[in-house]
């Protein structure tokens, strides 16, 4: 199968971490870096001897097939649209955008201009989150009674997350940066979902991304679920996702151990030995499991729900 080429847009954390996946892939080569910091374009081009420019037509006009977007969402929608109107298909980092209308137009032009489309959501990668779809899947639990997601942050933005938009209320916040991994997972697990009630805390300083947010709903397979969330909490971080059924409890725990447990029996980490295709192989394949953009709007209408 021939290699896939990818323009990479956005040097930064997340850009930087899909150059390190796409070296160690094999199959994927990155043909072009693109960013405006030309700090950011030195140290790649450094450390991973990846081509960089900067310019974005540039790039556009490299030999590339995918392009990858990793910059703040409110810049998604515009680069999107400019690589489907060039034909090139389009790998692009959660959230989908800023807001639902934008995300929608996102869509909208991918399927106007017949490209591929794909989003960064790793945990459909993950041989631990496959294990844990086929166990519900498959009864091991029993019949799902609740789908929690409890996720509680030190601080917010993490110390590594330090840049001008992150803490921002209109892009920024875990809202936007973490839930989404979680409610595409039960989107994908257990159909739409039906947010009934929510409140949603904000600082005083109108810019600041929110505090905190309590909220819940049912599914669409009838199970009900339950989200929280909390930033500036004395304890370390710690992300958990919990299907409760009636015979056993699955939790993934910190994105990737997985623990089940049942009545009185100890939990028990869940080990798996499942070899699961990643991201790149999915794109070359256009798998089912990628997650497109038009997965990616459905998550971005939770999204804009929860933070009204």
């Amino acid at each position: 199968m021939d290699l896939i080429a990818i323009g990479i847009i956005g040097a930064g954390i997340v850009g930087e971490r899909i150059i390190k996946q796409i070296q160690q892939h094999g199959k994927v080569q990155v043909a072009a870096v693109y960013d405006t910091d030309s700090n950011r374009l030195d140290y790649v081009k450094e450390q991973y001897g990846v081509p960089v420019t900067d310019s974005l037509d540039e790039l556009f006009e490299a030999d590339i097939d995918w392009v990858y977007i990793g910059t703040p969402p409110n810049s998604h929608a515009e680069l999107a649209e400019t690589a489907a109107r060039r034909g090139l298909h389009v790998l692009c980092e959660k959230p989908l955008a800023h807001d639902a209308h934008a995300a929608k137009s996102m869509a909208e032009s991918a399927k106007n201009n017949r490209i591929h489309t794909a989003m960064h959501f790793p945990l459909m990668y993950s041989p631990v989150v496959r294990e844990m779809a086929l166990r519900i899947k498959s009864g091991d639990i029993g019949k799902v009674r609740r789908i929690e997601l409890h996720t509680v942050f030190p601080v917010w933005p993490r110390p590594w997350q330090q840049n001008p938009w992150i803490a921002s209320r209109d892009q920024g916040g875990f809202v936007r940066e973490v839930f989404p991994h979680y409610l595409q997972l039960m989107h994908r697990l257990f159909g739409t979902l039906d947010i009934a009630a929510h409140q949603v805390d904000f600082p005083e300083d109108a810019e600041k991304c929110e505090t905190g947010i309590i909220a819940h709903g049912t599914s669409q397979q009838g199970a009900p679920f339950s989200l929280s969330g909390l930033s500036g909490a004395g304890q370390n971080e710690l992300l958990q996702f919990k299907v409760y059924g009636e015979d056993g409890v699955l939790t993934l725990e910190n994105w990737s151990r997985l623990y089940r447990e049942e009545q009185g029996k100890p939990r028990v980490e869940v080990q798996t030995e499942m070899e699961v295709p990643s991201l790149f192989d999915e794109m070359q394949e256009q798998s089912t499991f990628l997650v497109g953009f038009d997965e990616g709007l459905v998550v971005q209408r939770y999204i804009d729900r929860l933070l009204q």
